[in-house]
């Protein structure tokens, strides 16, 4: 989740890095960008990086300038992008076993795995994180690695298949880009960008298993425990919209940080379009009333981070 600068390429020393980023760009080169730029989950990273703008819009106010805004937005984009890169550099095994994952670039060979990817992959992480520390603060650049390696470390290489509740941890991740924006307006965070963080670790798990469940007979084949492998369809869609329901009253929260009716309006018509569906899921769980609860929670969640940078900029 950071930006590029000189310093942080020179803080990595150098040739051996600059050496495998070239040799990876070449591979990319003629595989095709698009094949590239979809090893990055850039939809993802995009969505991460909103929710950190959110975070510095929850602040009250800040002394940040517009580049710094800016840097810490790339950052977080990048960050995300590199921690994206390394789950499918890691999982290129596991993807091969699923339909909706073989196609993917290292799955599918189309991209080799070798160590000039990584070396790319840490020189953006790297030098994502040193942009944030230079141009905004150290407390926001903490917090853009720290989602970073919650991604790739935490979830990916620890938790993934070794528990059902692997995407509950994994989930601070989305909190740690929040965080990271709401340092940017002040590294002393306030109440809104903590509730606005809550807000993420708890819509992480619904909308994550909502898509497991539409694809728990993939995720079964290739031996990842994830919760409807674990529980089964059913109990896992109860379990969702249970947690649906927690979010959505998780996402007052900011209401008594001071944030105005705007936010109520966007949290409520975000929540009520989510559990209708999650509503739904747990009355028939199946692949059709799973997809919309995924669906449905990327509706919430946008709702809510509008919500919360109109009514910032209202004030």
């Amino acid at each position: 989740m950071k930006v590029l600068t000189d310093s942080s390429a020179a803080a990595l020393g150098a040739a051996p890095v600059a050496a495998g980023a070239a040799g990876a760009a070449a591979q990319g080169t003629r595989a095709g960008w698009r094949t590239v730029l979809g090893i990055f989950k850039l939809r993802i990273g995009v969505l991460i990086m909103v929710t950190a703008l959110g975070g510095y819009a929850a602040m009250p106010a800040g002394a940040a300038t517009g580049l710094q805004v800016f840097v810490m937005a790339l950052g977080v984009l990048v960050a995300a992008a590199a921690a994206g890169a390394f789950n499918q550099f890691v999982e290129a095994d596991s993807d091969r076993l699923m339909p909706r994952t073989r196609g993917r670039a290292f799955a599918s060979g189309a991209l080799p795995r070798s160590a000039g990817w990584l070396a790319l992959i840490g020189l953006m992480l790297a030098a994502a994180v040193a942009a944030s520390a230079w141009f905004v603060n150290p407390v926001a650049a903490g917090f853009t690695l720290a989602g970073a390696l919650t991604y790739a470390g935490v979830y990916t290489l620890g938790l993934k298949r070794r528990t059902a509740w692997n995407i509950v941890i994994g989930g601070l991740s989305g909190s740690f880009a929040v965080l990271a924006g709401a340092a940017a307006a002040s590294p002393a965070l306030g109440p809104g960008a903590w509730a606005l963080a809550l807000v993420l670790f708890l819509w992480t798990p619904p909308h994550f298993w909502s898509l497991a469940i539409a694809n728990e007979a993939e995720y079964r084949a290739a031996g990842v425990p994830m919760l409807p492998v674990v529980v089964g369809p059913a109990r896992a869609a109860r379990i969702v919209h249970a947690n649906a329901m927690v979010l959505v009253a998780a996402s007052l929260l900011p209401l008594a940080c001071g944030a105005g009716w705007v936010v109520a309006v966007g949290a409520l018509a975000g929540g009520a379009h989510f559990l209708r569906k999650t509503h739904a899921l747990a009355r028939a769980p199946g692949r059709k009333t799973a997809l919309g609860a995924f669906f449905a929670s990327m509706v919430q969640l946008s709702v809510l981070l509008a919500a919360v940078v109109v009514d910032a900029a209202m004030r």
